[in-house]
């Protein structure tokens, strides 16, 4: 099976607050990277004593994602350049084309008081992210010494609001709030069972969302179920 539709370009857009909202500045690669590399790392603490003949890790934290990927910047005409109002071939080489891109994604911006946030976005890739390092190697010049090609390997870090994370890290837990929609065939009990791992509060559950009717639910319908633990640290009793 071959390959449909054209090519498309890995785009990169910059953002200046952390909802990533509003029109981000859009900057398209002039040639997509060969490669990148996705990185997922899981801290652990050890809490076993120097010289012990084993470790018994202890989970710590979930760490930052990475994406790495080399961008190739060229002033010999060869390849167009993305960014508006730069000229490919010019005196400078890649001189315009390298202050333009630094200043989308890794200059201080004044109205924010720090760089600005990154999206990437190519194929299936979409990350939400800010720039770590940007690391440029000049391969080609002119006779005067003049770069006309460069290769820069960016590394970026996976961004999450405080809050998407904080919902992340609870939305399985049994002590916080649950906004949750029926589904076919669903009764209280039963949901009660998936969300606390026990059947017991539903009694509970239903005289919070003011129903008379536990095994009849209509499907699509959105139910609150209250924390399982009560302000006095006891388990809620139906």
């Amino acid at each position: 099976m071959g390959f449909t539709g054209g090519l498309k370009k890995m785009k990169i857009f910059a953002y200046e607050n952390d909802k990533f909202s509003g029109t981000g500045k859009e900057y398209s690669v002039y040639i997509n990277p060969e490669k990148y590399s996705h990185k997922y790392k899981i801290c652990y603490t050890d809490p076993q004593a120097q010289g012990s003949n084993g470790t018994s890790p202890n989970f710590n934290k979930m760490a930052q994602e990475t994406v790495g990927f080399e961008l190739v910047f060229d002033g010999t005409g060869v390849v167009p350049t993305s960014l508006p109002g730069v000229v490919p071939f010019t005196d400078d080489g890649i001189a315009q084309q390298l202050v333009a891109f630094k200043d989308l994604v890794f200059n201080y911006c004044g109205n924010i008081h720090e760089p600005r946030y990154l999206k990437l976005v190519w194929g299936t890739l979409l990350f939400k992210c800010r720039l770590r390092s940007l690391d440029i190697t000049y391969t080609l010049f002119k006779p005067d010494g003049t770069p006309l090609r460069a290769r820069a390997n960016m590394t970026c870090i996976g961004f999450t609001d405080e809050q998407t994370l904080a919902k992340q890290a609870q939305k399985c837990s049994p002590d916080v709030s649950h906004l949750v929609i029926v589904r076919a065939g669903d009764t209280l009990p039963l949901m009660c069972q998936r969300i606390y791992g026990t059947s017991l509060p539903y009694r509970e559950v239903a005289r919070v969302n003011g129903l008379t009717d536990f095994r009849r639910l209509a499907a699509g319908r959105e139910l609150l179920f209250p924390p399982l633990v009560s302000d006095a640290g006891a388990e809620v009793e139906p």
